[in-house]
């Protein structure tokens, strides 16, 4: 059986997210700590499925994610970092080609995803746990302003005006 985006939506029972693709929440630790921001779930996890055509636009967390690739295309991860320097990490199942099983996005960086063609089905862990009062959506005059030098992803993963969802 030829498994599609459709399948996996529907079997997964995903739903999209505000910063694209698709998701379901798996796990959200029993366990809490208390933050400056607040109290928050020692982890969270999520299943995520993103496509050529609905990638995961640049936001930051004010936690760590971690990512780790199941099933599809390759995926990457496009990482504006605090110092303003910018990574591309490769997620996939093709080490021999320089992609990774899972990569850590530390906390306060700019990032989002892309698949070149196809989907790309992976889990992101987020340590202390994802809450979206500590999620910051970017438009692309938000980031142009600030890292002109990278206008080519901003315009590829930033939001034009931030949807209403």
């Amino acid at each position: 059986m030829n498994k599609n985006i459709d399948y996996w939506i529907k079997n997964l029972n995903l739903a999209p997210h505000p910063e694209g693709g698709y998701f379901i929440e798996t796990t959200k630790s029993d366990h809490t700590i208390d933050l400056p921001q607040g109290t928050r779930a020692l982890y969270t996890s999520i299943i995520f499925l993103l496509t050529a055509n609905n990638p995961s636009h640049f936001h930051r967390l004010t936690s760590d994610e971690t990512w780790f690739y199941h099933a599809g295309d390759p995926l990457t991860v496009h990482c504006i970092f605090p110092d303003g320097h910018y990574e591309a990490i490769k997620i996939g199942p093709n080490i021999d080609q320089g992609e990774q099983l899972s990569y850590t996005v530390p906390k306060n960086t700019i990032f989002g995803s892309s698949v070149t063609s196809g989907f790309s089905i992976v889990s992101c862990v987020v340590s202390p746990g994802f809450d979206y009062r500590d999620f910051e959506l970017f438009t692309q005059q938000d980031l142009l302003s600030q890292y002109p030098q990278h206008a080519e992803v901003i315009k590829a993963l930033a939001y034009q005006e931030i949807p209403n969802n």
